[in-house]
Formats: C-alpha cells, structure tokens, sequence
C-alpha cells in the first residue's frame, strides 16, 4: 500500500498539514486541508507531482474535523464528482463552527470564563470556521472503530482514538504496523485536549485527557514501526514518544494540582495562571483553557481534587 505524505499550507500557528495519499484503487485522501486558495493549489499541484488529479479522488476519510484538516473536504468532493466523504458521528467541525452552540458557552461558563472572554474568543472561533465549508447530514458517511478500509492491495483499519477531539480517528495498516494518527500523535508538540460536549450528552464536558491516554495506550498495543501524524515529521520511535508525553502530562498534572488551593479555583484561574502569555491572544487562549479544564478533569477523576458547583460555575479544591 503506497502512502504518500503530503505537506499542505495553513494560516494557523502549528503550521503546515499533513495529509496522505493513498495510492491505490480506490485513490482515497485522508485529510485534506484548510479552505484557502493556498492550501488548494497546494494540494492540486501535489497531487498531479504524484500523478493524480483532484477529479480521480474517489474517497475523501478525515482523522477529525477541525479546520485545517477537513477544510476543503466539500470542495474536493465536488471536483471529484461525489467522492464519498467519511468521519466518525461524534465529530462536529464539519457541520458547525467550533463555539457555535449553547452547549459550548455553557461549558466555558461553568469553567469560570467571563462571558466577555468567552464572546472574544467566540468571534476568532468564527472567523476561523469561514475556513471549512459545512456538510449537511446526508453529504458523509459514518466512520466506526475498527471497520476495515479496502484498498486493491489491502486494509486500512479504523481505530476510534478520542482525545484530541471525541471523534478523533486513527488508521492502521496492521501487515506491517503503519499508523495513521491525524493529531492524536505528533512529533514535536503534545496534542491539545480540546473543551468539548459530551457526545452522548452535550449537557456534560467530554472527558479528554482520559479517553486520549486510552487513545495512546491503544495506539502502544499495535508496537507502531511508523507513525504518519497530522503535522511535523514521520514517527520511527513511537515509544519514545509515548514515554515523552506520559512525563509532560505527569509534570503537568502536578503543576495543576499545586495550583489548588482549599479556597476554591475554576479554570479560568487555573488557565491563567499556567498559560498567562496565551491569554487573550487569538485562539491560544481557548488552548489554554481546554488544556487546564482537561488536567483539572483528570485530577478530579483521580481523586487528587474534588470540585463544588457554586452558582453554575465549578470551583476546584484540595481534599
């Protein structure tokens, strides 16, 4: 099976994207790019380096729906007269922005992030969607853990490895142990817990540094000799990888719990007090604070802390 990495511009900070081709019938793209005119030209012009057009795509599968990798999704399946688009249900960046819902002020409220906070942090968010193209219900079909991708020459097996996003997915090629991680695994940077609702129910926060290390160990369980991630270099050492960000969440985890006080603080204070250059500066301050309430989550699970609400908002404290 022919995978062939290619290196798409972004606008964002992180950079460049990694999307894949596959190389074989049908010709299938995982991930695909923002919505600019760069990262389309980019994409057209490695695409025909390679000996494809956009038009022979015939499959379009995203490893989740954030904006720089599901961008250009409908514009690619137009071009390729209705390749069929895939990603898993509990995705939602295909079909709305980011901050767009109640569900999502409700959660930052509780957080204890000031509605003003939230309203700016709000209007980036909006701004940042203008770079995907919505799909409709009806426009995807469903990726399900483990179903198997075909290709002429062999599988690509699905893998549900939540996290980053709820519905963030990873693809392996069990014959000779490649993974495709999107952005469950990176090189350089440990991937950010996204604040999201809970897929099964919105009302509550999906529960992400906890499902994402069931992600990681899962991802071990298949003893990676390669690892394609969704930005930065291929991954030969997934072990040391792994090891690497179980010592930073560790370390982070301490560094949350040391910030607690018996007074009670929500996770505004603690995204302040961790992240305090990332506040108020474009979406940086929404990272930080989806980094704090995911430690802060953790911790509680943990029983290092325990949590009161107090008039809507949740105050963390020491046992």
């Amino acid at each position: 099976m022919k995978i062939i990495p290619l290196t798409i511009p972004t606008p964002f900070y992180v950079g460049d994207v990694n999307v894949y081709l596959i190389k074989e019938e049908p010709l299938t793209l995982i991930d695909v790019g923002p919505k600019t005119d760069e990262a389309a030209n980019a994409l057209r012009e490695k695409l025909q380096r390679n000996g494809v057009l956009l038009e022979d795509i015939r499959r379009i599968i995203l490893t989740h729906a954030h904006e720089d990798h599901c961008g250009l999704a409908k514009q690619v399946r137009d071009s390729a007269k209705n390749a069929e688009i895939l990603v898993h249900n509990w995705e939602t960046g295909h079909l709305f922005g980011r901050l767009a819902r109640e569900e999502h002020q409700n959660l930052m409220t509780r957080a204890g992030v000031p509605l003003e906070v939230f309203r700016e942090i709000q209007a980036i968010y909006k701004d940042v969607s203008l770079l995907t193209d919505a799909l409709e219900e009806g426009e995807f079909s469903e990726l399900k853990d483990e179903m198997q991708l075909e290709f002429a020459s062999g599988t690509l097996k699905v893998l549900h490895t939540p996290g980053h996003t709820p519905g963030s997915c990873s693809f392996v090629r069990e014959a000779n142990r490649t993974l495709i991680c999107g952005d469950c695994v990176l090189k350089r940077i440990t991937p950010n817990p996204i604040i999201s609702p809970d897929p099964i129910n919105p009302t509550r926060r999906f529960k992400s540094l906890a499902e994402y290390l069931v992600s990681l160990a899962r991802i071990k369980s298949y003893s990676p000799t390669l690892v394609y991630g969704g930005h930065g270099e291929p991954i030969y050492d997934f072990d040391e990888i792994f090891n690497r960000y179980i010592r930073a969440i560790d370390e982070r985890q301490k560094r949350v719990v040391d910030l607690i006080d018996k007074n009670g603080v929500t996770a505004w204070d603690t995204a302040q007090k961790l992240f305090p250059q990332a506040i108020g500066k474009d979406v940086h301050g929404f990272l930080a604070i989806s980094e704090a309430v995911a430690h802060l989550d953790y911790a509680e699970a943990e029983g290092k802390i325990v949590v009161e609400l107090k008039e809507g908002i949740e105050f963390y404290r020491k046992n």
